[in-house]
């Protein structure tokens, strides 16, 4: 078996000469065996890892990953290379397995790019669901270049255009546009995500400065990919005024509530007015902030669910800052005795409660005041202070409440509750 032209596949005498070659069916065989014994191999480390590696182990994880991406194509191409060394020593000439060898090689070397990146990325929804087809359009590249077919199919490609006005767009150009986009922003993503990691391990920096430098360095690299695969592709920039003009347009009509809430999130984090960690109360709702993101920020409440708030709605609405400049927050704790009690005795005990709660800061002091002499009873209130409001607030009065009352027991100080004195004047006379 010679080996042939590039585009001699096509021919029905090539296959038919394939078919009567006995050599080409012992190298299928080949083939087939190391694509099986690959499988097999994989399968087999697979079970192991997973029956006999603790589940919360950290090397686990990375042991699965290479396991599904590179033991497969690392085992085809050593039981490959076994096979070539046989046919060698039988002095058998080889073309297909060839022409596979090199294809294999190129599809380990991919796998191993991919596992890279996956493992320097993070494992993102986004990534995982894009791994594939990344994979399979740089093998079907590189695929092309092997086989020699990559020039030919180029100019297959070139010759399906469309002309608009002076410009010329053929199919192969939107290929190495989409290619060069979707390489661009790969690395786009990366660069911005080691940035971010280092942005958060810097101590010198104020959250709400991290958020905005984070935003900022994702945005401009995003937009940087963009231009340079527009021009390396041959399109002009200076087309995009049209593109720009009918964004414009697009903006105000349809996407106007998506670029405020953008904008949006550019001016909390250059203002500082909110940043994670922070504790929040918007239309009732109280958390304290997780993360800003470029169209919304993420609020943890204490019940663990997780609000998404848009960014716009925090520029243009009331937000109560509980920590905004000072992360003290004052707790206000209503207490009523009746008036049979000693007054003095009662604010006494609740002093003495508030100034050894652990919570409670000693400065500002706590108090304890008479408000008002009631209906049903005397009115007290404790007023304390507190620096972890992110803690809850209804914690505190819970346990001092509680403590309040069972120091109330023990000095038999009643708790009123509200009671009506009804007089009858007069009886109606029973006939």
């Amino acid at each position: 078996m010679n080996p042939l032209p590039a585009w001699s596949f096509l021919s029905p005498d090539y296959w038919v000469g394939l078919t009567r070659d006995p050599v080409f069916w012992w190298q299928l065989g080949v083939l087939l065996l190391a694509w099986l014994g690959g499988w097999w191999i994989a399968r087999i480390m697979l079970l192991f890892i997973l029956k006999n590696t603790d589940k919360n182990h950290p090397i686990k994880r990375i042991a699965l990953s290479v396991t599904r991406r590179v033991i497969f194509p690392v085992s085809m191409l050593l039981l490959l290379m076994i096979g070539l060394v046989l046919f060698e020593l039988q002095q058998i000439s080889t073309p297909l397995l060839s022409k596979v060898m090199p294809l294999v090689i190129a599809f380990v070397m991919i796998r191993l790019l991919v596992f890279a990146l996956h493992e320097t990325l993070g494992r993102s929804a986004a990534i995982k669901a894009w791994e594939k087809a990344i994979s399979l359009s740089i093998w079907l590249l590189a695929a092309l270049v092997l086989l020699d077919w990559l020039n030919p199919v180029l100019a297959i490609l070139d010759s399906v255009a469309l002309n608009l006005g002076e410009m010329r767009l053929s199919l192969l150009d939107g290929l190495k546009l989409v290619f060069t986009i979707a390489l661009l922003l790969s690395l786009a993503f990366w660069a911005s995500a080691i940035m971010e990691k280092r942005i958060e391990s810097s101590g010198h920096v104020a959250p709400a400065l991290k958020a905005a430098l984070a935003k900022f360095m994702r945005f401009f690299l995003i937009t940087l990919a963009f231009l340079v695969a527009l021009n390396a592709v041959g399109i002009d920039l200076t087309t995009l005024t049209v593109f720009g003009g009918a964004l414009g347009v697009g903006l105000g009509f349809g996407l106007q509530r998506i670029a405020s809430n953008f904008i949006s999130g550019f001016i909390l984090v250059l203002d500082r007015s909110i940043k994670p960690g922070d504790v929040i109360s918007i239309e009732g709702k109280m958390g304290w902030v997780e993360a800003l993101r470029g169209r919304y920020i993420v609020v943890r409440n204490r019940d663990g669910v997780e609000t998404l708030i848009p960014n716009e709605t925090l520029v243009t609405s009331e937000v109560i800052n509980w920590s905004y400049s000072d992360p003290n927050v004052r707790v206000k704790i209503p207490v009523s005795i009746s008036y049979d009690n000693d007054p003095e005795q009662a604010m006494a005990l609740m002093q003495e409660i508030a100034e050894n709660h652990p919570r409670v800061l000693a400065e500002p002091a706590p108090s304890v005041r008479l408000i008002e002499f009631g209906d049903n009873g005397i009115h007290l209130e404790m007023r304390v202070w507190i620096s972890d409001p992110e803690l809850g607030i209804g914690s505190v009065k819970s346990e001092i409440n509680l403590l309040i009352w069972r120091a109330f027991k023990a000095a038999s100080i009643n708790i009123p509750f509200p009671q009506r004195d009804i007089r009858i004047h007069s009886m109606p006379r029973l006939e």
